[in-house]
């Protein structure tokens, strides 16, 4: 297994190698429809891990496999070394899922009492409220709030049992960029604790400032699994960004390009090899302007990594 890489330059002394949950070789199908094949993915204690795929790649049903809402139809799923639907693993396990919903005329502290009265120990709630930046709304009614502030009840309401093991389906949907940071600080400081999250969401800047391990699902299959770091490598391109009058023809022409696209003035392109590319262009367009070179980052590694794996399935 690939070791978890290092939060705010600390690794915590607190994090061990078990597993906290798994899914070994799972297969679930909805009729005809095969939404995971044979997947196996180990969940450790301490870390924090980004499920990433495309819009129907699985990510879903693997979470609600992993919270005992389903069973697969073959394969084991195992959380804290038990069957998911097992109440005391409930009782250690927190969710928030986009499709919550909760009463809309209760306040903000009267959800946080409820959901806390369901647990044996519940952490305090005004931990709750500070956690989740709800203090000074408190006293507010749900109805009455705004998107971003229904995602921070939602996240709240996740924590209220003080979870070991904390399920995240795109947290910070609504956020604004203060309250997205924020909300990252205080996952931060949950897995510092020793808690564990699986964290899905389709903000990849996300998953590469949380994450220290990236698992990358495409048609129900584990298509790339590693360090954000590790899964740029796996791309090894580079991108060039610039001003020129060379045709998009004959920039997919050149050698080691392997995407070009418009960018509102100026040209984009994806190359395994940025040197001699630029040689290219110098040498082509004498005006050339504006020249840029920048790694690959992990869009660009989501990207590539997916449409291969397309590739490669619509030649089976």
């Amino acid at each position: 297994m690939i070791e978890a890489r290092e939060q705010n330059g600390n690794c915590s002394s607190s994090r061990s190698e078990s597993n906290v949950a798994s899914l070994e070789s799972v297969n679930k199908n909805y009729g005809p429809i095969r939404a995971l094949r044979g997947v196996n993915l180990a969940i450790r204690a301490g870390e924090i891990v980004a499920l990433l795929g495309p819009n129907g790649a699985g990510k879903t049903t693997a979470v609600k496999l992993l919270l005992g809402l389903m069973p697969p139809n073959r394969g084991k799923v195992r959380v804290f070394g038990a069957d998911p639907t097992n109440p005391e693993n409930r009782m250690r396990t927190g969710a928030m899922l986009q499709v919550g919903r909760v009463p809309e005329t209760l306040r903000v502290r009267e959800h946080v009492d409820l959901f806390s009265s369901y647990y044996q120990k519940p952490m305090p709630a005004q931990d709750v409220l500070a956690a989740s930046g709800l203090e000074k709304i408190a006293g507010r009614k749900y109805a009455e709030l705004s998107g971003g502030q229904k995602q921070r009840v939602l996240f709240a309401l996740a924590i209220c049992g003080d979870p070991d093991l904390l399920f995240l389906d795109e947290p910070t949907v609504g956020l604004d960029v203060e309250a997205r940071r924020l909300l990252w600080d205080e996952i931060r400081a949950l897995v510092d604790r020793g808690k564990t999250v699986l964290l899905t969401t389709h903000y990849l800047q996300e998953a590469d400032a949380l994450a220290d391990r990236v698992v990358v699902i495409n048609q129900g299959e584990i298509i790339a699994e590693g360090t954000p770091t590790e899964i740029k490598v796996q791309t090894s391109g580079k991108k060039i960004r610039c001003i020129t009058r060379i045709n998009l023809q004959t920039l997919h022409q050149l050698p080691g390009v392997t995407e070009v696209k418009e960018d509102r003035e100026a040209i984009e392109i994806h190359t395994s090899d940025a040197e001699r590319v630029v040689r290219e262009l110098l040498a082509r367009d004498e005006r050339l302007s504006g020249l840029e070179v920048t790694s690959a980052g992990l869009e660009e590694a989501f990207l590539a990594l997916t449409r291969d794996s397309a590739r490669n399935g619509d030649s089976d």
